[in-house]
């Protein structure tokens, strides 16, 4: 039979049409969802059930978990990119918004003016890909975009810009960027976690001396286990807001 079947692939290839694999291969799927940066040139997306919401001259997206659905990683470098900004270099819409009627950014940028937006935290996109690339990028506003909640448990790296949080049973992966705030027990920023007398603790074990998202990075590089925290962190987004390190996790 395998003679047969690639006798069979051979003549739909020279006759112009796919095999059935190659199709799959080639089909363009969608999803919705916060991007994270992965990379030069790469995101990570967890796709989210996405509604289009149209009231009050508003256009945008409301967002909520998809159940069973998988992260994604995917090349971005050669995507067209639609920004909501009116202009690609901007941080921010400045009160003036870009969209189409299906409420997708239609500023036209280039996959460079992606990664300085991946660079600055998550962004709500919609995505078009193909056999691992993204073949275009949307940008949309946020309807509800929830409120931040804090929570107590324990963090473990995965990467210099990620983490697992674990509290009651239940695990979620947070990313954080250069906005992260993170508050140390110990004398100095740059310390091992948990190194020395907690000399910037609260009476409740909390830190409370002000370091920088790369300490942060540096002193989970310190521990193989998971340490006690408490956080601040944007559910949905997944983003990792605020980091006290906890005296007591010896």
């Amino acid at each position: 039979m395998r003679p047969l079947a690639c006798a069979t692939a051979a003549a739909l290839a020279l006759s112009g049409i796919a095999a059935p694999a190659e199709a799959a291969e080639a089909t363009t799927k969608t999803v919705y969802g916060y991007a994270w940066s992965d990379g030069q040139g790469r995101l990570r997306i967890t796709p989210k059930s996405a509604s289009f919401v149209k009231q009050k001259g508003f256009l945008g997206y409301r967002l909520k978990a998809a159940p069973r659905a998988k992260e994604l990683r995917l090349d971005y470098s050669r995507a067209a990119y639609g920004r909501i900004t009116v202009a690609c270099d901007l941080k921010e819409t400045e009160g003036r918004v870009a969209v189409d009627r299906k409420g997708l950014g239609r500023t036209r940028c280039s996959p460079r003016d992606l990664s300085a937006e991946l660079g600055r935290g998550p962004v709500p996109v919609r995505v078009e890909h193909r056999g691992g690339k993204a073949t275009r990028v949307n940008e949309f506003v946020v309807a509800d975009r929830p409120d931040q909640r804090s929570a107590r448990g324990t963090i473990k790296r995965i990467d210099d810009t990620t983490v697992v949080f674990a509290s009651g049973g239940k695990k979620i992966k947070l990313g954080y960027t250069y906005a992260t705030s993170f508050y140390r027990t110990t004398a100095h920023c740059g310390s091992g976690w948990l190194t020395g007398r907690p000399v910037n603790a609260d009476a409740n074990g909390l830190g409370k001396k002000p370091c920088t998202p790369a300490h942060l990075t540096k002193a989970l590089r310190t521990v193989r286990h998971p340490v006690l925290v408490k956080i601040e962190y944007t559910p949905g987004a997944d983003s990792l807001d605020q980091v006290w390190e906890v005296f007591g996790d010896a």
